[in-house]
């Protein structure tokens, strides 16, 4: 991803009045998993129900800048934006209004099991991955070790992805994103799914290896935020409300959440 022209440079990643509406018939179009497909659906029907309205905002003139050594923990209740955010951010979805501009490769860990080919091996998706990001083989070849020992998959490495278990999937999903050297790490909620253990590692690895890049994160394990973040967004019905400290963005999300 080419650097944009007129973005400071001091900024890994700048957004301006970011929007994202969806029709009534938007339902219907399919997300990156079921799980995706439902959750939206149901959330667009009640808040239609209650509105009276055919079309729903999820995210409304959001402004952002993110820098180079910055871990954004994106704060928030269910239905909030967080993750419609990230699929922008992502180009997973186009966004209705607004712009995004980036500066160098955006790595994402999202829903489990986006962005690998299921038929393909374990092996074989470290280099489609690599490749998506725009890498060469030798480049992937010198980071494949580490990708692999991060990953504790071991033995399964070239089975077909699909007979992985959630908790493998996410492991080779961060190590790939997470050794691939991408200037901007996007990590959702995926990290719930790995053990306790692995996820302190994952934690640890941001804090080392990404120090002078952007990590965006959305995470409601709280102590995850406290333990990785220098910065904290709360979002609530697709605005930003608050912008800073991460102990005062977690206390405000708190007191919304009764």
């Amino acid at each position: 991803m080419a650097d944009e022209p007129d973005l400071p440079a001091d900024l890994a990643l700048r957004i301006r009045g970011l929007g994202k509406s969806y029709r009534i018939n938007d339902a219907w179009l399919p997300g990156i998993s079921i799980k995706d497909d439902i959750t939206r659906l149901l959330t667009l029907r009640w808040l239609w129900a209650r509105s009276g309205k055919r079309q729903f905002q999820a995210l409304d003139s959001v402004d952002l800048d993110v820098r180079p050594g910055e871990v954004l923990g994106l704060v928030g209740g269910n239905g909030a934006g967080k993750s419609t955010l990230l699929k922008l951010l992502c180009r997973i979805s186009p966004p209705s209004a607004g712009s995004i501009r980036y500066r160098g490769r955006v790595a994402a860990v999202l829903e489990v099991g986006t962005g690998f080919h299921p038929d393909l091996s374990g092996r074989e998706n470290i280099y489609l991955n690599g490749a998506i990001l725009g890498l060469r083989r030798t480049e992937i070849n010198a980071r494949f070790s580490d990708i692999v020992a991060f990953a504790e998959i071991g033995e399964f490495l070239d089975e077909p992805v699909k007979h992985y278990s959630s908790g493998m999937y996410v492991r080779l999903a961060f190590a790939i994103a997470a050794h691939l050297d991408p200037d901007i790490l996007v990590i959702d909620e995926v990290l719930a799914v790995g053990d306790e253990r692995f996820r302190a590692k994952c934690l640890a690895h941001v804090r080392e290896r990404f120090r002078d890049r952007a990590v965006i994160l959305v995470s409601h394990d709280v102590e995850s935020l406290r333990s990785v973040c220098t910065r904290a967004v709360l979002l609530d019905h697709g605005r930003i409300v608050f912008d800073g400290a991460v102990a005062e963005a977690i206390a405000r999300y708190r007191a919304a959440q009764g």
